[in-house]
């Protein structure tokens, strides 16, 4: 018998490190294991040896969120998906947490890694992305590819699932700032029944407001857009302002703040996800991207952390 140390959970590591800043990237799902700034996590990730909890740092594509049932028409044919939720009969988060991504380059500051989706039932399509993560002066950024490499138009959709803590400062005692007019209305399966405008409500987050011991598992939409583009979901507390921004692709913010998770989780941190589609946006046609044949649709995002003055 052969003696074998197993890999990690996770896979490979890959770590780059700039500007005081440090990110750990991992192979498994290509996601974001662990970020810092000034010796200080702001990521609430986790180890290498374990797997993500409720779904921390993962990429979410070819959808994000949930399909309901998992069925779905597009092009004129019905596809149906595993049922990856099967507690609420949904299919969540996308069909690349779980794959094993490789390396393209890295240098010191910067990782660029590739997944290649092969077509399978209830996705029939060939997708390569890329995801680049980078440290610099302006913080993290991840910049997505995804280049279609099959013969026919493909229905997609992406989210990134961080969470994210401030030190010292409990989730009740941040503020949250959130530039959406509207919100998602969910049944119990968390999927979508309608929607509702935010304005002078408890989900009106627009300025910037104290979550106290508020519930949020909300999707926004009718974001705001700064004139770069880009709009931004920002939590303060602790004399820190961390910003999470997204390019003018993501069109819906997701903000959790971690109720459901277990043990010492459960309402540590929150997840402050970038989504470019509405949850069962499959179903509903609502924001689904379309990438041709050959065409490479491309969007970023990223962290900033400012002390206060």
């Amino acid at each position: 018998m052969t003696n074998r140390t197993a890999p990690p959970l996770s896979g490979t590591q890959w770590k780059i490190a700039a500007d005081g800043q440090e990110a750990v990237v991992v192979e498994v799902g290509g996601g974001l294991r662990a970020y810092r700034a000034g010796g200080v996590d702001y990521l609430d990730g986790y180890a290498e040896d374990e797997l993500p909890p409720g779904s921390s740092g993962q990429v979410l594509a070819p959808w994000p969120s949930r399909i309901r049932d998992g069925r779905y028409s597009f092009g004129g044919e019905t596809y149906q998906l595993p049922l990856t939720e099967p507690a609420k009969h949904n299919a969540i988060h996308g069909l690349v947490a779980w794959q094993r991504w490789r390396l393209v380059e890295q240098t010191e500051s910067s990782v660029l890694i590739e997944c290649e989706l092969p077509a399978q039932v209830g996705y029939p399509w060939q997708l390569t992305l890329r995801t680049r993560y980078s440290l610099g002066p302006d913080g993290l950024r991840v910049d997505h590819e995804v280049t279609n490499i099959g013969v026919a138009a493909a229905p997609f959709g992406l989210a990134a699932h961080p969470y994210f803590r401030l030190p010292g400062t409990p989730v009740d005692d941040l503020t949250l700032t959130v530039p959406a007019r509207s919100r998602v209305l969910f049944d119990a399966r968390l999927l979508p029944i309608g929607a509702a405008k935010v304005a002078g409500g408890d989900h009106d987050f627009t300025a910037p407001r104290r979550i106290g011991a508020q519930v949020l598992d909300n999707a926004f939409g009718d974001v705001d857009h700064d004139a770069d583009g880009t709009s931004s979901v920002r939590i303060a507390g602790g004399g820190r302002t961390l910003r999470v921004w997204a390019g003018e692709q993501f069109k819906w913010w997701v903000v959790f703040t971690s109720d459901t998770l277990h043990g010492d989780r459960n309402r540590r941190a929150v997840a402050i996800e970038p989504q470019t589609c509405p949850p069962d946006a499959f179903r509903s046609g609502h924001d689904v991207i379309v990438i041709e044949p050959g065409d490479t649709w491309s969007a970023s995002w990223g962290v900033q952390v400012a002390l206060d003055a």
